[in-house]
């Protein structure tokens, strides 16, 4: 077995370098640069020398993500997680019913620290973002590719098998 994370670093560096930012500054520039990489990687040499032995190789991921596009404003303490997709913790604030609540986390089988902790998940396009603030972070995440919600493109797990022709 081979792990690959690239395309995962790529994405959180994307978020968080200004200098990615610059180079992917939009979804086609991202999946370009991707593609460049993958093109110029020494997966793909891995795979064409597995594709002269009698092999079959399986590609998937542990994760979808899903570009971002709507802030969704939530209050949290400072020991709130700092993903964009869900929020873990006590005493989570936000209005509206768009987003997923699981109050009871002992009944999706998610880890419950202490008497109080919830769990708030994104839902479509969107991202957390706290009311501080909240300018600068909707600027900084605004289409760049999160995971960590509820959604298709996150939840539904992609995979090829790919034959040698000698297989």
């Amino acid at each position: 077995m081979i792990v690959y994370n690239f395309v995962d670093m790529l994405s959180h560096a994307r978020t968080d370098m200004a200098m990615v930012r610059e180079l992917a500054p939009d979804e086609a520039a991202y999946r370009s640069i991707t593609k460049s990489w993958f093109a110029h990687s020494p997966l793909l040499d891995i795979l064409r020398k597995i594709s002269d032995k009698k092999a079959k190789v399986i590609i998937t991921t542990d994760h979808g993500t899903i570009r971002v596009k709507r802030p969704f404003k939530i209050i949290g303490d400072r020991s709130v997680n700092s993903n964009l997709r869900y929020k873990q913790g006590k005493n989570l604030g936000f209005e509206g019913d768009k987003v997923f609540e699981a109050a009871k986390p002992e009944r999706f089988f998610l880890p419950k620290t202490n008497v109080s902790t919830a769990y708030v998940f994104a839902i479509e396009d969107q991202f957390f973002a706290y009311p501080n603030n909240y300018n600068y972070y909707v600027n900084l995440y605004k289409d760049t590719f999160q995971h960590g919600g509820v959604s298709l493109e996150e939840m539904i797990i992609p995979f090829i098998l790919l034959s040698s022709k000698n297989a």
